[in-house]
């Protein structure tokens, strides 16, 4: 549904489909109402679960992985648009967000076609405001821009069931431990340990998006128990494995 300042778009997506890398002219926002994705950026990459949404803003680079039958809400905002409705923060890097209720009632109502062009524009126009008040989700894996930074995620990325000791993991990406304390705090915003807790969750996250049992994915990552899974899942996400990929009410 196109409108002057803003467009509606509903897509239905099968498992295993994608985009190239692209960017918009327009800012977006993501919701995947059933299923799941998976927005990669240059800075990064997001899963996005029914209870979450992801900001794009307009100009940035990225493509989108369906890790399961999703359909997906998605509204486009002309970048002036969005500079005069929204506040001018948070709004101008890519993050993922919690759908909270206010959020996925404006969601819905917008995406209702019998509703007047001036009322959709008033509901959009909140949808702004509330993107900028809503907590960011930790379903975001930031990268390292440097080539250090590089080959210590690569390292620490290929070892998912936490065995290497961080001493380790620096002599084999041919670094020291203080350089690589230093690397991923500057170039990602997260200690090393904050880092590869999320990277291992992360995985986690994808694993159960494919349809992979839970103690299945405790096991692959080398956790004792799928309790301890569990609370590992539960301090990244604030939620348990179980109920990860049930819509939030």
């Amino acid at each position: 549904m196109p409108y002057p300042a803003f467009t509606l778009h509903r897509a239905y997506k099968t498992r295993g489909a994608g985009e190239p890398m692209h960017a918009h002219d327009e800012a977006q926002l993501t919701f995947a109402a059933t299923g799941m994705v998976q927005v990669h950026t240059g800075a990064g990459r997001w899963l996005v679960p029914p209870q979450l949404g992801v900001w794009i803003p307009a100009g940035v680079q990225h493509h989108v992985e369906v890790l399961s039958d999703a359909e997906l809400w998605m509204v486009h905002w002309d970048p002036a648009a969005a500079r005069a409705w929204a506040p001018p923060t948070r709004l101008d890097r890519a993050f993922a967000l919690r759908i909270t209720p206010l959020m996925r009632t404006l969601l819905a109502v917008a995406f209702n076609s019998a509703m007047s062009a001036d009322k959709t524009e008033l509901v959009v126009r909140l949808m702004l405001h509330e993107l900028t008040e809503t907590a960011h989700a930790p379903t975001f894996l930031p990268l390292p821009t440097g080539a250090t930074g590089k080959r210590i995620a690569a390292v620490a990325a290929g070892d998912v069931r936490n065995r290497l000791s961080v001493a380790e993991i620096a002599s084999r990406a041919a670094t020291s431990v203080r350089t690589l304390s230093r690397v991923f705090l500057t170039e990602t915003g997260l200690t090393f340990k904050t880092w590869r807790q999320r990277a291992r969750i992360v995985h986690a996250m994808d694993s159960l998006a494919r349809g992979k049992a839970i103690a299945q994915v405790a096991s692959e990552l080398g956790f004792a128990s799928t309790a301890s899974f569990s609370s590992a899942f539960r301090q990244v996400t604030a939620t348990t494995p179980s109920a990860f990929l049930e819509p939030s009410a």
